[in-house]
């Protein structure tokens, strides 16, 4: 494994927490070997008292654990947090998936997984993590989004949305590169009355489409994620 990347390590605090002591082996030794501090916990009760004690910039957690649950920990760190959590699934597991980004979880990467896309996930949630102000204008990718004049330009080409065309892409755009489930959009963008109603989502997402994509029929920054959500890639 190469070790030359660790010259860009930024120290981060890394959780790990999984009951497979294979899985917290190879997480440690990739996490390490690119400069990141790193814990793991065996379960979830361990885990918060980890989390507790050592204030860790990023979690990474398996979902099916002894005595408490990867969704549970999930909701018990939210509470009081908003550090980044990646979850690590199996195929299958789609239900808690999306329990556990309901939960809290920013993203999810399902086993098994290369190490290479796992660092890219880790990165991006370190750098959202870094936060950006309420300011009138900000980048993501190949779009520039005014929100005070509610105005997206595409490659310096303006494109008119509606309102709400608008407000469901400024949410996207707000969490770029991270899976955002069908019920978190609907409640951000519509309110928790829209529950009942996924095809507002439908719609303005086919709209969306029409509007920012090159080819709408095969998608590249407004991607689905099959019976979870969405997630926007803003480099396409």
């Amino acid at each position: 494994m190469a070790t030359t990347s660790t010259a860009s390590a930024d120290k981060s605090r890394v959780l790990v927490v999984d009951d497979e002591p294979q899985i917290t082996r190879v997480l440690r030794t990739v996490l390490t070997s690119q400069g990141y501090q790193v814990r793991t916990a065996a379960e979830g009760e361990s885990a918060l008292s980890s989390f507790n004690d050592w204030r860790p910039e990023l979690v990474i957690t398996d979902l099916y654990m002894p005595h408490m649950d990867g969704v549970e920990l999930c909701r018990r760190i939210r509470a009081v947090s908003n550090v980044p959590i990646i979850v690590l699934s199996v195929k299958g597991e789609e239900r808690s998936k999306v329990e556990a980004l309901d939960s809290g979880a920013d993203d999810y990467v399902t086993k098994p997984f290369g190490t290479d896309e796992l660092m890219a996930r880790v990165r991006a949630a370190l750098r959202r993590a870094g936060g950006e102000g309420d300011i009138g204008s900000f980048e993501a990718g190949d779009f520039r989004v005014d929100l005070e004049g509610r105005r997206v330009h595409v490659g310096g080409n303006e494109v008119r949305l509606t309102p709400k065309e608008f407000d469901l892409f400024v949410y996207m755009a707000r969490h770029p590169n991270r899976v955002l489930t069908h019920r978190a959009l609907l409640e951000a963008v519509w309110g928790e009355a829209s529950q009942e109603q996924p095809e507002y989502l439908r719609v303005f997402m086919g709209q969306l489409r029409k509007k920012l994509e090159p080819d709408p029929s095969t998608p590249r920054y407004l991607v689905t994620e099959p019976w979870v959500g969405y997630r926007f890639n803003p480099n396409g």
